[in-house]
């Protein structure tokens, strides 16, 4: 899978890019956790999500926020890195300017910023929140939530408890023109492990019923 470099709105930006063959093929961004407590585009769940997006044949871009990694910058308490994630989009469409849907994904700090990026772009068809951490990151500028998506957390997560992410859920799911898919893996803690493999199974059940939807 090729290492790509593309600007960033602080300097370069270092990813990784998984092409399909298809010029039409659909496109993801995946957006790794928190890089003040060793969040990278290598995180054990962000490359699961990066391969489960591309066994569904999405051409996928994961990369490292500013200051993780070869990216340049320094960290911006979310402001900065949700203009990356911009940048990135805007790279991952300019490489495939023939995608049929766009969407995005995001662990823990990035679910905050995915779903802030999808306030912003209308193009993003559907997203996948792992682990939002609803009680440490404002998340009511989803108002109202543009697209659907699923919401997946451990029932045995101590860092963003599970009672807050039903919390909010159970919010968006009363936004009408959208549905709000809220799924728990039973044991899993913060970081899927144990539970990685029910919940990529899951992402990918749920991606794969979208996906047959938009093409009846």
């Amino acid at each position: 899978m090729p290492e790509v470099i593309f600007p960033g709105p602080d300097g370069r930006l270092e990813g990784r890019y998984h092409p399909q063959k298809d010029k039409d093929a659909p496109i993801a961004i995946i957006l790794h956790p928190h890089p003040q407590f060793g969040g990278s585009m290598n995180n054990k769940v962000v490359y699961n999500l990066h391969y489960a997006f591309h066994r569904l044949g999405f051409t996928c871009l994961r990369f490292n926020f500013r200051g993780v990694g070869r990216s340049q910058g320094e960290y911006d308490q979310g402001i900065g890195e949700l203009s990356d994630a911009a940048s990135a989009l805007d790279y991952l469409q300019m490489m495939n300017p023939n995608a049929k849907s766009c969407w995005v994904a995001g662990f823990s700090f990035g679910a905050w910023i995915g779903m802030q990026l999808l306030m912003r772009r209308p193009e993003i068809a559907g997203f996948v929140s792992v682990s939002p951490p609803a009680n440490m990151y404002d998340f009511t500028f989803l108002a109202p939530c543009p697209s659907s998506g699923l919401i997946l957390n451990g029932d045995a997560d101590r860092v963003a408890p599970p009672a807050e992410i039903t919390k909010l859920a159970d919010k968006l799911k009363q936004q009408k023109g959208i549905t709000i898919t809220h799924e728990t893996v039973a044991g899993a803690n913060h970081f899927f492990d144990p539970g990685m493999e029910t919940m990529i199974a899951r992402v990918e059940s749920y991606v794969a019923g979208r996906m047959v939807e938009t093409t009846r």
